[in-house]
């Protein structure tokens, strides 16, 4: 899969001319790659609740979506704003928060 635009600054991706908040690049690859397929297991997850209609089912998977992209930096503060040590803290607490829940489920 090609590579997104980038806009100069390197803060976001240009998705069919819309602009996206880039993932923070600071985080390292194995981490990003796990946030990314637990993001994905919840938006899967997203689409099972609203095909069963389990309304609680589907806020917990909405809940780790927002807890995958906020830690990937693509949600909350800037990634840009933040000290290398607030950017480390944001991505592992929330691969921490996310495993942890991962755990629970399966």
């Amino acid at each position: 899969m090609a590579e997104p635009e980038h806009t100069s600054d390197g803060h976001f991706v240009i998705i069919n001319g819309r602009r996206w908040r880039a993932t923070d690049p600071e985080i390292p690859p194995e981490q990003a790659a796990r946030l990314r397929a637990l993001l994905m297991a919840a938006r899967r997850d997203v689409g099972a609740a609203l095909r069963a209609q389990d309304a609680e089912a589907e806020r917990d998977a909405r809940g780790r979506v927002h807890l995958a992209k906020t830690a990937l930096g693509e949600r909350g503060d800037p990634w840009w704003e933040q000290t290398t040590s607030q950017r480390r803290q944001r991505w592992q607490n929330g691969l921490d928060a996310l495993e942890h829940r991962d755990t629970r489920r399966g």
